[in-house]
């Protein structure tokens, strides 16, 4: 993995933390990285893809009309494309999304459509240990002759994703590698 992926990535590669009240919300491990997966599914022929993986900061902030002007003050993150209150919720979950995404390719991890050629995967534990359905929406594709894999949101849900769609994640790796159009639903 010791492969540099700094100047062909176009989203942010290393997030800076959040302070509030002297406390320091480390967000490094949303920084972008290599994940690889294995599919063997073929014995004979087996298939290693390497993606380069970045995340969106709306998978630890969150816009909320709940909060006061003072709390939008205090709450607020910025990067270079937008600006939104930060969300202990998602920041809480946003700490499982590297190992969510590096187990993509395993047999237990749902992914499924997310609409708009999206993909998402579900199912983690809160911060009060319920486990609930957690959409993790990304995208895939190929940036400067690399595979991309960029996380675009990330946040639970309560009531349910309702009916879902299965794709396998070896399906859509192998349609971008070849050039050829991702599953839709």
């Amino acid at each position: 993995m010791g492969e540099r992926f700094n100047t062909v990535v176009t989203e942010i590669k290393c997030w800076r933390n959040f302070t509030l009240r002297e406390v320091i919300y480390d967000l490094s491990h949303l920084n972008a990285h290599w994940a690889e997966y294995l599919d063997d599914r073929d014995e004979k022929n087996p298939i290693t893809y390497k993606f380069i993986v970045t995340y969106s900061l709306h998978c630890f902030t969150k816009e909320s009309s709940e909060l006061t002007e003072e709390e939008l003050q205090l709450l607020t993150y910025s990067s270079p494309r937008e600006t939104r209150p930060f969300n202990f919720e998602r920041y809480h979950l946003s700490k499982q999304l590297p190992n969510i995404i590096k187990a993509l390719g395993e047999s237990t991890t749902l992914v499924c459509h997310a609409g708009y050629g999206k993909f998402a995967t579900t199912k983690v534990v809160d911060s009060k240990g319920i486990e609930v359905d957690y959409f993790v929406v990304f995208s895939v594709f190929k940036e400067s002759k690399k595979l991309r894999l960029h996380v675009q949101s990330a946040y639970p849900r309560y009531e349910g994703i309702g009916r879902i769609k299965k794709v396998s994640f070896f399906v859509i790796a192998n349609n971008l590698l070849k050039n050829k159009k991702l599953p839709k639903l």
